[in-house]
């Protein structure tokens, strides 16, 4: 069974370990907005929540919910269930405009991101930045896990320059990323203490 290889090989129980991590934020973050905000706002204030993440970051953190457990049980490529969690991600942000477009001004974030949507220019690049990063940090996943799963001969010589390469593209486009979001809170008037 792929999950038991996954998880016993010692180079990738540390993605195990982030799955859980990021199943324990999701649980804990979604009873702490349920708590605030009632039973319907608080599940709507997490899943738009996790949609941020989803559009607004440039690695597949918050579709990794689901396409780890999809890959590691089933065997579904991980670049393909991505591609479903962007198009639910889109459908809950289509609802909470279409149902209650005033759930965006609860936190920050989802102020932050209503702005981010209603904005396609300049701000439409984050989430395009955002998704080759994803896209590209979801590929090189499932080579990883065919190469654990033996569906891949491993390569010495690309893996060693490969990840160079992914180092250098994942820079730029976390930069262009801050730059964006510098320009983004700016534009808003939004100082965070970073220090």
């Amino acid at each position: 069974m792929l999950a038991q290889k996954f998880i016993r090989h010692e180079s990738l129980k540390h993605a195990f370990v982030k799955f859980l991590l990021i199943v324990a934020l999701v649980l804990i973050y979604g009873v702490i907005t349920v708590i605030k905000y009632g039973l319907r706002d608080g599940i709507f204030v997490s899943l738009l929540t996790w949609s941020f993440f989803v559009f607004c970051t440039p690695i597949a953190d918050a579709g990794f919910l689901l396409d780890f457990p999809l890959r590691i049980i089933t065997g579904i490529r991980m670049i393909y269930s991505e591609i479903v969690v962007w198009v639910i991600a889109l459908l809950i942000n289509i609802s909470a405009f279409a149902t209650n477009p005033s759930i965006y001004e609860k936190t920050l974030i989802l102020s932050l991101f209503k702005h981010i949507i209603t904005q396609p220019f300049p701000f439409w690049g984050i989430i395009v930045l955002s998704g080759a990063g994803t896209f590209l940090s979801v590929y090189f996943g499932d080579e990883v896990v065919d190469i654990v799963s033996n569906h891949r001969k491993r390569r010495p010589k690309y893996e060693r320059h490969a990840s160079k390469y992914r180092l250098i593209v994942f820079a730029f486009i976390i930069a262009l990323i801050i730059v964006l979001y510098d320009f983004l809170l700016n534009k808003l008037g939004i100082k965070l203490p970073l220090v």
